[in-house]
């Protein structure tokens, strides 16, 4: 089974992307199960980083086992605007999972990153994945953390991307920046958090030319 993800812009993704006939649609294009991250009215006040002029509205993933272009166009069909990869998976953190189409607990931020021309694919990776991985852990308040490696793109006009990375936070991490790093109120371990995270994501490039959506996570099943 494949993981495919997608990036949505248009309007109502909060309304349409819920809908029953849209899992239909995508159970006869060969998903298996969806996970919806939608930049909806539960994350207004969270902040928001788009790489281009119009933000990001939804990041679609769905996990299938038939072609990435049947499923590319049911999103099309919700969407003024789709990009997909297929990806493989890590997960660090396992976050909670209920896959009855609840919204899940807390803040879902999804970053989506470019590796800077300088490095290498191989060094990227390393830097990232071996090396910042502990430091992200470490430094913020993270109850779940996919790392999601593309593959390949899968629709004609998707951008570069190098990766997707989703990391949950206590909902209170929207608007207090200690429940987001979790440095329990105190001031200066939250100066040394910021510091020792700000100069790990520097080093991958994170620091530049990345989306960062903030998300409600819904996870549904398909059936045929």
């Amino acid at each position: 089974m494949t993981k495919l993800m997608f990036a949505l812009w248009g309007s109502d993704l909060a309304t349409s992307l819920h809908l029953p006939t849209l899992r239909d649609a995508l159970a006869a294009a060969g998903g298996e199960r969806v996970q919806l991250n939608v930049d909806d009215e539960h994350v207004a006040p969270a902040m928001r980083i788009p790489a281009s002029e119009e933000p990001i509205g939804a990041i679609v993933s769905v996990w299938t086992s038939g072609p990435a272009e049947a499923v590319a166009q049911v999103l099309a069909g919700v969407a003024a605007r789709v990009a997909g990869w297929e990806v493989e998976e890590r997960r660090p953190i396992d976050p909670p999972e209920t896959w009855d189409g609840a919204r899940g607990d807390g803040l879902a931020n999804v970053a989506v990153l470019r590796r800077p021309a300088e490095l290498t694919q191989e060094e990227w990776l390393h830097r990232w994945l071996v090396d910042h991985t502990p430091v992200a852990i470490a430094t913020q308040a993270t109850f779940g953390y996919l790392q999601n490696v593309v593959v390949r793109p899968v629709t004609a006009e998707a951008p570069p991307v190098s990766a997707l990375v989703e990391e949950l936070f206590p909902i209170e991490g929207m608007s207090d920046m200690h429940a987001f790093y979790g440095s329990g109120g105190d001031d200066a371990e939250l100066a040394a958090r910021l510091t020792r995270l700000m100069t790990s994501v520097a080093r991958i490039g994170a620091d530049r030319d990345l989306d960062l959506v903030p998300t409600s996570r819904y996870l549904y099943p398909l059936t045929r």
